[in-house]
This record gives structure tokens, C-alpha cells and sequence, in this order.
């Protein structure tokens, strides 16, 4: 390492000092400088009449001193004087010095940190337009969704009296889930099944769409829900879907055949709730 570059680490070193140090090095000084100039042998310093020679005149000179106020009250003579005077005047301004670098580099960095906070909160309030500009799309699909949940997981006997979606629903619930859904919104014919898996996939990649072009780091909560939701929805495929004749078949010996399409329901209902409520909440703040 050259002399430069040590020079350049000696000064990043001292910018780092917090100005407290410097100010508690300073005031330090004080008094050690007074304890030296009380050692200094008698005759080293001319005195003013009246002036006294204990602790407590040395302290005073040691900061007029070190201050270079120099009332000329009190002056060095000897040898010994003059380079205890000398070198605290260099250590004085040297500390003051130290001192006004390290309150421009502190400021500089409450500079830095004072635009990154602002740059966070121009970020924060973009992504957060930019969701709300997604929320009535991502809720149409959430409930698109929900309502599939409760037509493959409602027997089409107990919709009367059953209106929203149970969460809490038995695998005995799921008994007309090869049967049409029957609700005003779906006018094909197809099993309710199909129409729930076909829901999940729509939303599955608007939840996907919504995580590439918003950052949602800043909502923790929503980002993992999303993430899941999506996630679930890859690894669970319309071949995990067992026939309508595999389920007619099922003897109570064996795990039902509807098991693993019963949990996918439940956990991606959980999660789809879940977002509904935080998205539906977010747009009313």
C-alpha cells in the first residue's frame, strides 16, 4: 500500500469517528495537558503577579490554550513549556480538525440515507398504486374461484340453506363434484370440477402476473400467500383428479380417492381468502 493510500484509509478511518469522540478527546485533553503543565519545573512559564501555580491555574491556561484564545497572561519561557504549549495547540486544532470531518461525513451520510428514504417511499407508493390498479381483477378471480369451491365442495341438496363457501367442508361434501355446478354464472354443463380447477388456473397466473410486475416485498404477508397459492396450484394438475368411478368404488379400507383434491381445495380456499380480505382492506385505507 503507498503513502497516499495509507493517508486516504487513515482519513476514511477518522471520518467514521462519531463527532461525540472527538468532542470527548477534546475535553480529555484539558486536563491532561494541565496535569503535564503542573510537572513542568518551576521557572519554565512567566507568571502574572497574583497568579497562582496549582492544578487548577494550569487548567485554566491548558484551555485558553488549547482554545488558542493565547490571553498572554500565562507564558511558556523554557524550553519544556514551549513544547507541552506547542504540541497542545497542534493536538487541539488536529482534534477540532478531526471533528468538522467527521460532522461533514456524518451529514453526508444522513444526505444518503434521508434520498434512499425517499427513493424506498416514492418506490413503496408506486407498487402500491400499481396493486390497487390490480385489485379488481385479482378479487374477480378470487371469487370466480370461491364460488367453484363451493359448488364442487356443496351438495347441490344443501345450497338452500348453505350459501357461502365452508372452508371446513368434509370430503362427504364433495359428493356432486362430477355433476354441473348449476349456478347463474356457469351456463355450460360441465362438471363442477373442471370449472373449479379451470378457476384456479385463471387465478393462479393473475397471482403470478401480479408478483412479476408488482414488488410486493413490502406486504410479506401477501407476497407468501401468493407465492403458495401459485405454487400449490403447479405441483396439483387436473391428472391428480381421480375418476368419477374411482370414487364410486372406494371401499373404506383404503384412503379416499378424493383426499389429496380435498386438502388442495382447502389450502388454496385458505390462501385465496386471505387475500381477498388483505387486498379488500388495502383498497378501503
Amino acid at each position: 500500500m503507498s503513502i497516499s493510500d495509507r493517508i486516504r484509509h487513515f482519513f476514511h478511518v477518522v471520518s467514521n469517528v462519531r463527532p461525540i469522540v472527538w468532542i470527548g478527546v477534546y475535553i480529555v485533553c484539558v486536563p491532561l495537558f494541565a496535569l503535564f503543565y503542573n510537572l513542568v519545573p518551576d521557572g519554565q512559564f512567566r507568571i502574572p503577579d497574583g497568579g497562582g501555580t496549582d492544578y487548577g491555574s494550569w487548567l485554566y491556561y491548558s484551555i485558553v490554550t488549547i482554545t488558542t484564545l493565547g490571553f498572554g497572561d500565562y507564558t511558556p519561557m523554557g524550553p519544556g513549556a514551549q513544547a507541552i504549549t506547542a504540541i497542545e495547540v497542534m493536538v487541539g486544532l488536529s482534534v477540532m480538525g478531526f471533528f468538522l470531518n467527521s460532522v461533514g461525513a456524518m451529514k453526508s451520510e444522513i444526505d444518503v440515507e434521508s434520498a434512499l428514504e425517499k427513493q424506498r417511499r416514492l418506490h413503496d407508493e408506486e407498487q402500491k398504486t400499481k396493486l390497487l390498479q390490480n385489485v379488481p381483477a385479482i378479487i374477480h378471480n378470487i371469487n370466480t374461484f370461491l364460488s367453484y369451491c363451493y359448488a364442487a365442495t356443496t351438495p347441490r341438496a344443501d345450497r338452500a340453506t348453505q350459501r357461502t363457501f365452508n372452508p371446513d367442508f368434509e370430503i362427504e361434501d364433495m359428493k356432486d363434484l362430477y355433476r354441473p355446478t348449476g349456478m347463474s354464472m356457469d351456463y355450460s354443463t360441465r362438471p363442477a370440477v373442471e370449472r373449479l380447477m379451470e378457476a384456479a388456473s385463471a387465478t393462479s397466473l393473475a397471482l403470478d402476473s401480479l408478483q412479476t410486475h408488482v414488488d410486493l416485498t413490502q406486504w410479506p404477508e401477501l407476497l407468501e400467500d401468493c407465492f403458495t397459492f401459485v405454487a400449490d396450484c403447479q405441483m396439483f394438475s387436473h391428472s391428480d383428479i381421480p375418476s368419477e368411478e374411482s370414487v364410486k368404488a372406494h371401499t373404506p379400507d383404503k384412503p379416499h380417492p378424493l383426499y389429496s383434491l380435498s386438502n388442495f381445495i382447502k389450502s388454496t380456499s385458505r390462501m385465496a381468502l386471505n387475500i381477498e380480505a388483505f387486498l379488500s382492506k388495502l383498497s378501503a385505507a
